[in-house]
């Protein structure tokens, strides 16, 4: 698990916003890319992106990191530059395989999102050995990466924590929940949990929790069914879930149990089944991680990184984070938001990320009318 410079969070979040309200705007950070700079003398606009990412099951992948890396990656390098991209479908062998691929074929920089953070580093030490910077992207990889970016994943458990204890009320200490945290080969999990504890604790009686293996929701129901046999389910008041994934196996858990209101449950990535589950009342709350920013950060890192531009990349890198291997990598952590039925169209809606029709469809129309969502 990493540790974060705990002094400068906030700060660090704060920078990390304003150089990304740039990026979104469309103008570039400090003139990165577009007709208006000059690249490096050593690289120029033809640059080649590997980018590897974990998996399949989370809808965020495909509909959103990829696309808007290879789209920044365009914009950055006037339609020369290029992604190539591959996907371990939650395996790290294939994922260990897939980086030497990438190093074989000589990209010139590697953003990957790691299914495990152990196995990752052989690959990592060995594109550094074949002179190719490794940023590592939403996952802390070990091994000597070159920086790091994700959102600010203790704050992410703290959101979901605080969000369930102001659900349970004033009488919470006296109420039981299930904590359903996520993969152990995952480090984000760790901080997911780390954070949600830093609210949980003495807050809630924690009576039963569970590391879902590979994050993957058939496990995530069978541990929640588990839990409803030793715990009961008239005595469990919410759960602590660690992404909509999870949350949707324990609403699926509680619902084959015959309740007939879903306590509540946290998540985090606003998927649309998840924000549709809000709306209806199934899901108390997820954590909107603003794709966009992330991911649109990353692609800058990436060409200023390959391109020698090294003002720029420290403007993007001014967090510092450590892991079980490396101490002090230059890191961006983007700040996340408390999704809830209040604030849809404020979120998700406004960035982009679902149109209200994609949202609203027939079975939740009444309800997004009642919640003003149009």
């Amino acid at each position: 698990m990493n540790t974060r410079n705990t002094g400068l969070r906030r700060t660090a979040i704060a920078v990390a916003s304003s150089a990304m309200a740039l990026t979104v705007s469309g103008c570039g950070l400090m003139g990165l890319g577009g007709s208006g700079s000059s690249a490096s003398p050593t690289k120029g606009d033809d640059i080649k992106v590997g980018l590897l990412l974990p998996e399949k099951q989370n809808t965020r992948y495909e509909k959103f990191d990829y696309p808007i890396i290879r789209d920044q990656v365009l914009k950055l390098t006037e339609k020369k530059g290029d992604v190539v991209y591959l996907n371990a479908e939650q395996d790290a062998a294939k994922q260990l395989r897939q980086m030497q691929q990438m190093i074989d074929d000589k990209v010139d920089v590697i953003l990957v999102d790691a299914v495990d953070s152990v196995t990752i580093a052989k690959g990592v030490r060995k594109a550094k050995e074949a002179g190719i910077p490794v940023i590592a992207y939403d996952r802390l990889a070990q091994g000597p990466i070159d920086a790091y970016i994700s959102f600010d994943n203790e704050l992410v458990g703290e959101t979901q924590g605080k969000a369930l204890v102001a659900a349970l009320g004033a009488s919470s200490a006296q109420k039981k929940i299930i904590m359903m945290n996520g993969s152990l080969t995952d480090p984000n999990a760790a901080q997911f949990k780390k954070g949600a504890m830093s609210e949980l604790q003495d807050k809630v009686i924690i009576s039963a929790a569970y590391d879902t293996k590979d994050w993957n929701p058939v496990n995530a129901k069978a541990n929640m069914e588990k839990s409803i046999q030793a715990v009961g389910l008239s005595n469990i008041a919410g759960v602590y879930a660690a992404n909509d994934g999870i949350a949707g196996a324990v609403i699926d858990a509680f619902k084959s149990a015959g309740v007939s209101k879903v306590p509540p449950v946290t998540g985090q990535d606003s998927e649309l089944i998840a924000v549709q589950r809000i709306i209806k009342g199934d899901q108390y709350m997820s954590v909107y991680k603003s794709y966009p920013q992330e991911a649109s950060a990353a692609a800058e890192m990436a060409v200023a990184r390959v391109q020698g531009r090294s003002i720029e990349f420290d403007a993007l890198t001014r967090d510092k984070v450590s892991s079980p291997t490396d101490k002090n990598v230059p890191s961006q952590l983007v700040p996340v938001v408390a999704l809830t039925k209040d604030n849809i169209e404020n979120t998700v809606v406004q960035d982009g990320i679902y149109p209200v029709s994609k949202i609203c469809t027939a079975p939740y129309k009444a309800l997004c009318s009642s919640l003003g969502i149009k």
